[in-house]
């Protein structure tokens, strides 16, 4: 039996400068079957943050689960997280720097405090 640990995950992707209060009206309000699957999925404490004028976009969640790649295969297959990313994927701008693979770029915690 795998036993759940709690990861902390950071993430960075741009925001296409005509997309910013598209990209901001969505997240005002998020739609439940989205936010029911990322709780469902062992997402918690999920946070966006966006830095203007660059238009870069950090996110930060805790994982609380014990099989991260299930969790996220479930995420993306789900239909409504699919027709979600039909709204927010052209709102973002993928990092050249992102490795092979990835969306948003993910990040090395290098310091925490509680």
């Amino acid at each position: 039996m795998k036993v759940a640990t709690m990861q902390r995950m950071g993430m960075m992707i741009g925001l296409e400068p005509g997309m910013v209060e598209t990209y901001k009206q969505l997240h005002a309000a998020v739609w439940p079957d989205v936010l029911a699957l990322l709780t469902a999925s062992h997402i918690r404490n999920y946070t966006i943050f966006l830095r203007e004028p660059e238009n870069i976009l950090f996110g930060t969640w805790e994982y609380h689960g014990d099989d991260f790649v299930a969790d996220m295969a479930r995420i993306a297959a789900d239909p409504a997280n699919q027709e979600w990313w039909k709204l927010t994927i052209p709102c973002q701008r993928p990092l050249a720097t992102r490795a092979e693979g990835e969306w948003w770029a993910t990040m090395d915690e290098v310091f925490h405090l509680d």
